[in-house]
């Protein structure tokens, strides 16, 4: 048991370390894009300077292999001079004519002895290192042009060994051209460091752009976090600043909007929960009075107690279920629309309606045809709850009317279905009240009901994609209505031109 308990201890003890490293969104998205930007850079610097070191070795290659038509021509303008030709008058005026290069030293050798240097001033003499004239003089070919590279304590040396022979002379002469490699590669190289120079100021200025753009883009992020900490089921209020028009901004609005929908959806259930919570202790409140002074001997106070108190349970039953109804209307699939005959349908509800009181006069004024898509239970279920109120609120013998109608708008076509009576009428201030859960009028206090017969109208009319409106004057008659959208069936839409 201690022994888990450590274990546990050090796992915590790890998560937190790892906690403390961690690195957030923001170094993330900085350290990424120095990264790519160092490694694009560093493959553009490498590549650019394999490019130019190739480039200088093949000028160094072609500027050595230059050299033998050069000394060709050397070898034949000196044809018809009076001295013989040998090869050492072909080297010797080979070196007062052909003028070294930059970074380049020529040598002569007459029978693999240095023999010849040019008067001009070198930058390097090849007869300074004995150990590179022997391998020259190993290397070179009496017939054909040698090229190599060597490391000698001159440096890193590329050359070319042109044999020299003139018929008639015993001599064999050599004409060697060599360039310093590490003189023309250190200009390649130091071009190199500043590139890197260049690439690391670069990175450094990326970097703290980068830093500033993503603190800025992950602002709202760190905004919501902040709210999002902040929030609670008792405050919801704190909101995420937008600014910008950038995903990020759309992000922290629609953060923003889920926050709007959880405090309604807080607030619509605390008031349920008041309301709902106020609805039951007065039947909970009239059974415990009746059962605290029942007396038990008394079969007639039994029986009536008894009767009273299933009638306010009953009552209970009612008011759960019209709240779990309510609760449930916010589904997505509250409705299962279907097609349905008009002219049936509404004949259908009348008859239904007729059953709630058979003494009134029920008219029946329809002027709506057709299929229409609607969930007809549903519809059944909020058209009839409208005849119920009709019946309980409106004079005793009245008669009610029932009306379907399609009205044509600017937003389409929508199907009307109404309930008139002719009660004592609704006071224009208490249009909007009456909808609201528990919502009564003060004269229907008594009047049996929950109170959330037209809430549960509402939201039938709502999961419809309707509303459901009253029309109503303070003296007498009131007229409540159910718009919902008129939505095409195939055939209707087929039969459209």
């Amino acid at each position: 048991m201690v022994e888990a308990r450590e274990r546990r201890r050090r796992r915590s003890e790890d998560a937190g370390a790892r906690a403390r490293w961690r690195l957030s969104v923001r170094s993330r998205i900085v350290v990424s894009i120095l990264a790519v930007t160092a490694l694009g850079l560093a493959a553009s610097g490498v590549a650019s300077f394999l490019v130019q070191r190739e480039r200088a070795l093949a000028s160094v290659d072609s500027q050595l292999l230059h050299t033998v038509p050069e000394l060709k021509s050397v070898a034949a303008s000196d044809t018809n001079a009076a001295a013989p030709k040998t090869a050492e008058a072909v080297l010797r005026a080979a070196m007062q004519r052909m003028i070294p290069s930059e970074n380049e030293s020529v040598l002569g050798l007459i029978n693999g002895t240095p023999a010849l240097v040019p008067a001009a001033k070198l930058p390097y003499r090849l007869d300074d290192d004995p150990a590179l004239i022997k391998r020259l003089v190993s290397e070179a070919s009496p017939t054909n042009v040698v090229q190599g590279t060597a490391k000698s304590s001159l440096g890193t040396l590329r050359y070319v060994i042109v044999p020299v022979t003139i018929a008639g002379d015993t001599n064999a002469g050599l004409y060697v051209a060599a360039y310093d490699l590490d003189a023309i590669l250190e200009d390649i190289a130091e071009s190199f460091r500043t590139y890197i120079a260049v690439a690391l100021i670069a990175l450094g200025l990326i970097g703290l752009v980068a830093w500033f753009v993503a603190g800025r883009l992950l602002r709202p992020i760190r905004l919501l976090r902040h709210a999002a900490a902040s929030n609670t089921a008792a405050d919801l209020s704190q909101r995420i600043p937008v600014t910008g028009h950038y995903d990020i901004s759309e992000l922290a609005e629609t953060i923003n909007g889920m926050f709007d929908r959880l405090q309604d959806a807080f607030t619509s259930q605390r008031r349920l929960i008041n309301d709902v919570g106020h609805e039951l202790k007065t039947p909970l409140t009239i059974i415990r009075g009746h059962l605290e002074l029942l007396d038990a001997r008394n079969p007639d106070e039994v029986a009536a107690t008894r009767a009273l108190a299933i009638d306010e349970l009953d009552r209970m039953s009612t008011l759960v279920s019209e709240i779990s109804l309510l609760a449930e209307a916010r589904a997505p699939r509250f409705v299962k629309p279907t097609e349905v005959d008009l002219e049936s349908f509404t004949a259908s509800v009348a008859s239904k309606a007729r059953a709630l009181d058979p003494a009134r006069e029920w008219r029946l004024e329809s002027a709506a045809s057709g299929i229409a898509s609607v969930d007809a239970h549903r519809i059944t279920q909020a058209w009839l709850q409208l005849a119920g109120n009709a019946v309980k609120y409106s004079t005793p013998g009245a008669s009610i009317t029932l009306t379907t109608a399609r009205v044509e708008a600017r937003t389409g076509a929508w199907l009307q279905l109404g309930v008139r009576d002719e009660g004592p009428g609704i006071p224009p201030d208490a249009h909007e009240r009456i909808f609201e859960r528990f919502g009564r009028l003060e004269s229907s206090r008594g009047t049996e009901g929950s109170g959330l017969g037209l809430s549960i109208v509402a939201a039938i009319a709502d999961a419809h994609g309707g509303t459901v409106g009253l029309t109503s004057a303070s003296v007498a008659g009131s007229t409540f209505e159910i718009r919902i959208p008129w939505r095409e069936t195939p055939e209707e839409e087929k039969e459209q031109p």
